[in-house]
């Protein structure tokens, strides 16, 4: 819980058992998050797992089939396009490829002026508030004269960058915003969304899969898997001591920056690929690779309940937070004693 969800302050963005179907694949199946103003929520997962539907259900490109969509207080869910563009303003999205999200036939001023003349500002106004977002994101004035294939991959997406938050949206949704981009290129651009963020204290629902961003940017972590939540918590108790078996299966093929604790450690191979959403497995979503998995998890769907403060999905997990840690080996673990343990 955070701080201000324990002051009883309004969350920017609410979605409670969201769920997106598509015909028979069930992308997302029954998601409740929430977003505190000024906070970052990392949602992450594998590919397949839904991140990117429930971004898109944020900021309603999509509809959802079940469950309810608050922005600031107001249910968004099954508003009609004239009735939503009031809380357009509220909420905006960075998506994955700037080289696809920029329409070719605008200039850079175009571009990030749209927002702004759909909104009804005036046309000096969009000028200036245009040409000072280009340079709060890092780029010249004159840029806003040029085209987007004359920019460089880094370029364009801070093109997209200023275009999202031109507009001075409550929640930026940044769905897979590095993901396109060089090595090189997406440490600047993360840097970049660290200091937007932290200088116009917008919320950020943050769709990854780079585990080494999440630990620089977010407050706190969501893992999906499968159109579900497995665990749901803090950064620092989800990367200290997660409780989910695929958590820690995530959280053991991220690299460490010590190359002496990236030796020791031992990664975990879960086993198969990610099951289809047309068909998902009953009892847990997870079982079918998990390495501790029992009859119970393959029967019994488990329910998201608070854990040492955290929310999670495990019937391994009791409710002191002791389970099985999937990254150790049974040869890992001391022997006892046979008087007993040491005191």
């Amino acid at each position: 819980m955070s701080a201000q969800e324990a002051l009883g302050a309004e969350p920017v963005c609410e979605l409670v058992d969201v769920v997106k179907h598509f015909g028979p694949v069930r992308a997302v199946d029954g998601v409740s998050l929430r977003i505190d103003p000024g906070q970052v929520v990392a949602l992450v997962g594998e590919s397949g797992s839904g991140k990117s539907t429930v971004g898109r259900c944020v900021v309603r490109l999509l509809e959802p089939t079940g469950g309810t969509v608050r922005l600031q207080g107001s249910d968004v869910t099954h508003l009609s396009r004239r009735a939503l563009r009031p809380h357009r303003k509220a909420v905006s999205i960075v998506f994955q490829d700037p080289a696809s999200s920029l329409d070719p036939r605008l200039d850079v001023g175009a571009v990030v002026a749209e927002p702004l003349r759909l909104h009804g500002v005036g046309r000096a106004d969009r000028a200036k508030r245009v040409g000072d977002m280009l340079e709060r994101v890092g780029l010249r004035r004159a840029v806003a004269e040029r085209y987007p294939h004359e920019l460089s991959g880094g370029q364009r997406q801070r093109v997209s960058i200023a275009r999202a938050l031109v507009s001075q949206p409550s929640l930026l949704v940044a769905d897979e915003p590095t993901s396109a981009l060089d090595l090189s290129v997406q440490a600047s651009v993360l840097n970049l969304l660290t200091d937007l963020q932290r200088d116009l204290g917008f919320a950020c629902l943050f769709i990854t899969h780079d585990l080494s961003a999440v630990e620089y940017l977010a407050d706190e972590v969501a893992v999906m898997y499968l159109g579900v939540l497995a665990e749901y918590g803090p950064r620092e108790q989800i990367f200290d001591s997660p409780k989910h078996p695929y958590t820690q299966a995530l959280l053991s093929a991220a690299p460490l920056p010590d190359p002496v604790l990236q030796r020791q450690r031992r990664r975990v191979v879960l086993s198969g690929d990610i099951p289809t959403p047309l068909d998902p497995p009953p009892g847990c979503r997870f079982h079918t690779r998990c390495p501790v998995a029992d009859e119970r998890s393959r029967t019994e769907v488990p329910a998201l309940r608070r854990v040492a403060g955290r929310l999670v999905a495990c019937h391994q997990v009791d409710d002191d937070g002791n389970g099985p840690d999937v990254r150790i080996r049974p040869d890992d673990v001391p022997p006892t004693p046979p008087g007993g343990p040491t005191p």
